[in-house]
């Protein structure tokens, strides 16, 4: 007897897999098709009672399950008991409990493994949306000063070449445009005075644009790269043109 109801379990299991009723979002829905008739039941709380119901259909067909499949293994280890389906209700209910204490364990560590990556919503965790944080000042300030190092770098070599002259107006391309690209700007140039020569005079020979009127980087005729103000450039008569 206790065979054929297994048998006739898994047939209507069967059957109401054939032969489902109305599905909402892929799950079954044993639910009326107008929410008027439980209660006026908005949508969301129809959608909610939905999902219920899969997880609760899919809980029960896990015992059917474990009930059969335990109790044809009886047929080669008579040593088990028999399996009835409230016992297999309670198996799985159990196995269920252990897997949510696993995934608590890994989602701890994976909270303790990596700090501030997950913030809490509600009883679950999500990811975090960093933000880049915007570049620090000093950081930037000393890109921006390894860049014009290396344009000092180009523009001695040319004067080692040429007894001491820096590029002229119509030279300049013999130093890679890349060079007179001031970093993260887009695409803005340095400023040049054309005309000069390497020597002791701390002459201005290149400068940037006014990204920070307080905090200018100028490179020197004798190497110096030192920071000058907008107003502090001026009154030195400076005609610089972007190469």
């Amino acid at each position: 007897m206790r065979t054929n109801a297994s048998g006739i379990a898994v047939i209507a299991c069967g059957l109401l897999l054939a032969f489902p009723l109305q599905v909402g979002a892929g799950m079954p829905s044993p639910l009326p098709i107008n929410p008027r008739r439980i209660a006026q039941l908005g949508d969301s709380s129809i959608a909610r009672l939905q999902a219920v119901s899969f997880f609760l259909f899919a809980f029960l067909i896990s015992a059917v399950a474990l009930r059969v499949i335990w109790n044809y293994l009886r047929r080669d280890f008579p040593i088990l008991p028999r399996l009835s389906y409230g016992r297999a209700v309670a198996g799985v209910f159990l196995w269920g409990l252990l897997f949510v204490i696993v995934l608590t364990m890994i989602s701890g560590a994976r909270q303790l493994m990596t700090p501030g990556a997950w913030r809490k919503q509600g009883a679950t965790y999500r990811l975090a949306e960093h933000q880049t944080p915007p570049p620090q000042p000093e950081m930037d300030l000393t890109t921006r000063r390894l860049h014009l190092e290396r344009l000092r770098t180009a523009l001695w070599q040319f004067a080692a070449m040429h007894g001491g002259r820096f590029p002229g107006p119509d030279e300049v391309t013999a130093i890679s445009a890349e060079r007179w690209e001031v970093p993260s700007t887009g695409g803005m140039r340095y400023l040049y005075v054309a005309g000069r020569s390497a020597g002791y005079l701390p002459d201005v020979l290149v400068y940037e644009p006014e990204l920070d009127p307080d905090r200018r980087l100028v490179l020197r005729t004798n190497g110096d790269i030192v920071e000058m103000r907008s107003a502090d450039l001026r009154p030195l008569g400076t005609e610089g043109k972007k190469p």
